[in-house]
């Protein structure tokens, strides 16, 4: 993205005040961390959104500086469940750039029961796009969510995302060099950095110390999140499952991958980080790519699943979508 769009023009109403954004890679905790803060009585977060950045283009050529990939926006399967209306202006086109994001942000304030009134304090997640957010809201607060990358790795295998945690460490690399990109000039008092090891051993402390830069009083409630939810309860042993879970080789490829960025985020490495070579290299991705392709088979039908992506190829938009509206219909469906 081009740094030089300007900021968000004064005049677009956003809410006041701002979310709080929580940010962190996908399986590093996240969600289960939405449910604590959901269940303190004057904390709304309706859940991931990255929908309202994903699809947000940099355009001078838009009197905000910024344009929505409308059509892409629409396909997009959260976006779908969201709930969220993309209103008319005045002339009665659809509401698009910095204003559409205005309205999107209202809409998911007023979701979590956070009116104009400061009834509750206002936290959305995210993964992705920090930068776009801090070029937008310069002033704006941030959670930065970590998890060690070994566990997130072993998770994503579970999701079908990767068939080994030397794949499956690729999206958390990717979030995390998102914000070495977009987060270097937020000021300390921003950011409260927030693990999911530090949470899980010390479940109130950690929560306490939340609540503190949210501006919010502690709530015990936040502790039996699990009785509302599917959640199992708060256990330490969630935390470094790759030492009893992961193959040590693996492991000793992950890090040599990732090692660099894991000391800097404060993971100490095993001391058997080891890079493949080019025929590995190989096997690892043709396993990767078989893997993804026989999972998205087997969960949407091989007609389904091949034909979205020759659509896409092709650009048979008509096509493309009838199949990813399906495509999304299915995980709606599978959802517990």
């Amino acid at each position: 993205m081009a740094d030089d769009i300007p900021q968000r023009a004064p005049a677009v109403p956003f809410p006041d005040p701002l979310p709080v954004f929580v940010y962190g890679a996908l399986r590093s905790g996240t969600t289960v961390f939405r449910l604590m803060l959901d269940s303190h009585g004057g904390i709304g977060n309706p859940g991931e959104r990255d929908f309202i950045l994903d699809h947000l283009r940099p355009d001078p050529g838009h009197p905000t500086g910024w344009r929505y990939d409308l059509p892409r926006l629409r396909l997009d399967r959260i976006y779908q469940m969201s709930g969220l209306e993309i209103p008319a202006d005045a002339a009665g086109a659809p509401l698009d750039g910095l204003d559409l994001l205005a309205s999107f942000l209202t809409q998911l304030r007023d979701q979590t029961g956070g009116e104009t009134g400061g009834h509750k304090v206002f936290t959305l997640n995210i993964h992705r796009h920090i930068g776009r957010v801090l070029k937008i809201f310069p002033e704006a607060r941030i959670i930065h969510m970590l998890r060690d990358p070994r566990d997130v790795a072993r998770s994503s295998i579970g999701m079908g995302w990767a068939d080994h945690i030397y794949r499956g460490v690729d999206h958390w690399i990717a979030t995390e060099r998102d914000w070495d990109r977009g987060a270097a000039a937020a000021r300390p008092d921003q950011v409260l950095t927030l693990t999911y090891e530090d949470l899980f051993r010390d479940l109130e402390g950690e929560l306490r110390r939340v609540c503190a830069f949210l501006g919010a009083p502690f709530s015990p409630a936040m502790l039996r999140y699990h009785e509302v939810s599917t959640y199992a309860p708060p256990d330490p042993k969630l935390v470094e499952q790759w030492r009893r879970k992961c193959d040590p080789d693996h492991v000793a490829l992950l890090e040599g991958k990732a090692g660099d960025l894991m000391q800097a985020r404060g993971y100490a490495l095993t001391g058997t980080a080891r890079l493949p070579g080019a025929a590995e290299r190989l096997a690892l991705w043709l396993g990767h790519k078989s893997s993804g392709w026989r999972y998205g088979i087997r969960k949407y039908g091989a007609g389904v699943f091949l034909g979205e992506k020759l659509s896409r190829w092709l650009g048979i938009r008509p096509l493309h979508s009838r199949l990813r509206n399906r495509m999304n219909r299915i995980e709606i469906a599978g959802l517990k």
